[in-house]
């Protein structure tokens, strides 16, 4: 039973090795000398007069979810676009692929009407 889960743990820690030994080796070979120049806090020459920590317009959240949203359901338009030349070797897959694509496109046109018109891509 162990032997099937044999390989995954080989990959992860293959996988955790490479992410790992680069910042290992970088910390215990590369050179250490800090000095009061480089610990100092920069931000555009001087030195912050402001918290960091300051709070974002809502509106940024939204387009930025939006973006998301509309870049992932784009991004389904791939593998359809892959295989639509299989998609037209045969005549009931033919027209049940474009009709599909239709339907997602159709709804993914809804939705970029219905954010527009909510005025949730303007911005004052």
């Amino acid at each position: 039973m162990l032997n099937n889960y044999f390989p995954v743990l080989m990959f992860i820690a293959i996988g955790l090795s490479i992410g790992v030994a680069p910042m290992v080796l970088g910390r215990l070979l590369g050179p250490n000398r800090p000095d009061p120049q480089k610990l100092s806090p920069y931000e555009c020459g001087f030195d912050a007069f402001e918290e960091a920590r300051m709070r974002f317009d809502v509106r940024y959240y939204l387009i930025a979810i939006l973006f998301i949203l509309f870049d992932l359901e784009v991004a389904f338009l791939l593998p359809w676009a892959s295989i639509v030349k299989e998609l037209a070797g045969t005549e009931s897959v033919r027209l049940f692929g474009f009709y599909e694509m239709f339907v997602f496109l159709g709804i993914l046109v809804i939705g970029y009407v219905y954010v527009w018109r909510k005025g949730a891509l303007d911005w004052e």
